[in-house]
């Protein structure tokens, strides 16, 4: 996606939630740390446009408001750069603590308790961002997404460095606003659908701006069929609502969506809620050791065609080789898999999740429990775990009992 000078990018974290626009933006900031979770925090790519600050009170929250406009022409570059600075100090520190878990091979995990026998209650995953709201004794305790617990402070980046990794590690993504949206594999509204996904979901963006030309590639890339095309609406039509679409990643393939039913934010990945899968309520304890065992590969890398769980491998190859190791040949293929496993509409954890492109099975994800996945996504994000109808399901299959 271009840039301009105007661009503000929202990074989300725990601490404010961002009402947006171009020119103009409120930031609020929930001194409660039970209304912190789950809410956005923005980062101004501090340039020349950046005027004071204040704070406003709310009933009983006490919330900071933060009035983003251009500065006056008039006013000097170094004058501006100055209130830039001063500006960005009274945002962290006063109100929001900005951590990025980049010192981690791969995942960091969250602890119910400031100790190693705490419990653990999420993961970050390398370049997850967290809100700090205090560090002792060597642990820090933190809100990201929708985790709230205690991490090893050594392996966070904080405060200014932070910030400024933030714009280095952070990727322009939408969040769709609005449930059981379709997805096109063409920026037509009568293109064929794609996929269908679920509110609040991100994807990552990889062209905001639309040109035909980049159609074209996509149509190649994707061997989209002349069929399709039509339907779309011929090169003729779509060249009039290319303005109105956006082209995102799905897992490791492309997809549009309309630019009305989404926003788009500058944002770091977060935390994801885990727990430990036990042999009890109906779960067997190869249903349970499995899932557990996937889990030790979180944020490694991915690599399509490749079937190693510690140095690359693809949706399908990660699924394979879990299940090899206690004793079950699945084919490398998510659409195989999906034709050798027992179809059940009660998921339980070990089950597979499979996802469609619209034409035929192209993903496949592993249920964990308590309503995510974990797959091996793309290259970007590597093995991940993800809320399981972040696609709508075509098929869940069933391999051990």
């Amino acid at each position: 996606m271009k840039n301009n000078g105007n661009k503000i990018c929202a990074l989300v974290l725990a601490g404010v939630l961002v009402f947006g626009g171009v020119c103009s933006i409120k930031a609020a900031v929930v001194a409660s740390e039970e209304q912190v979770e789950g809410a956005n925090v923005l980062l101004e790519q501090y340039c020349s446009n950046v005027a004071n600050g204040s704070v406003q009170q709310q009933t009983s929250e006490v919330l900071a408001s933060v009035e983003v406009t251009p500065a006056p022409s008039a006013t000097p570059q170094a004058e501006q750069k100055e209130e830039a600075q001063e500006q960005h100090v009274e945002l962290n520190l006063n109100y929001s603590r900005l951590g990025v878990a980049n010192k981690v091979d791969t995942y960091l995990n969250v602890r119910k308790k400031p100790s190693e026998k705490g419990k653990i209650v999420g993961k970050m995953t390398k370049n997850a961002g967290c809100h700090i709201y205090s560090i002792k004794k060597g642990w820090a305790k933190i809100v990201s997404g929708k985790v709230k617990g205690y991490v090893k402070a050594s392996y966070l980046t904080t405060d200014e460095e932070a910030e400024a990794l933030a714009k280095k590690v952070g990727r322009e993504c939408v969040e769709i606003q609005t449930d059981s949206l379709r997805v096109r594999a063409l920026p037509s509204t009568t293109a064929p659908i794609y996929s269908v996904v679920s509110e609040g979901e991100e994807f990552t963006i990889k062209e905001g701006e639309l040109s035909l030309d980049y159609v074209k590639k996509i149509v190649k890339k994707q061997k989209i069929s002349k069929k399709a095309i039509k339907r779309a609406g011929g090169y003729e039509g779509m060249a009039e609502s290319l303005k109105d679409f956006i082209c995102i990643y799905v897992d490791d393939d492309y997809a549009f969506v309309a630019k009305e039913f989404v926003k788009e934010q500058y944002t770091l990945k977060r935390a994801t809620k885990v727990s430990t899968v036990k042999a009890s309520g109906g779960v067997s304890s190869s249903q349970a050791s499995i899932v557990e065992y996937a889990k030790q590969f979180l944020g490694n890398r991915y690599v399509w065609g490749g079937a190693s769980l510690t140095n690359g491998t693809d949706c399908s190859g990660f699924t394979m080789s879990l299940y090899a190791k206690y004793g079950h040949s699945l084919p490398h293929s998510a659409a195989a898999q999906a034709g050798c496993t027992r179809k059940v509409s009660s998921p339980k954890p070990g089950d597979l999740f499979f996802y469609s492109n619209g034409s035929r099975i192209n993903h496949v994800a592993m249920y964990i429990g308590g309503g995510m996945v974990i797959h091996a996504s793309n290259p970007r994000d590597g093995i991940k775990i993800s809320n399981a109808y972040y696609r709508h399901p075509v098929k869940i299959g069933r391999v051990m009992n």
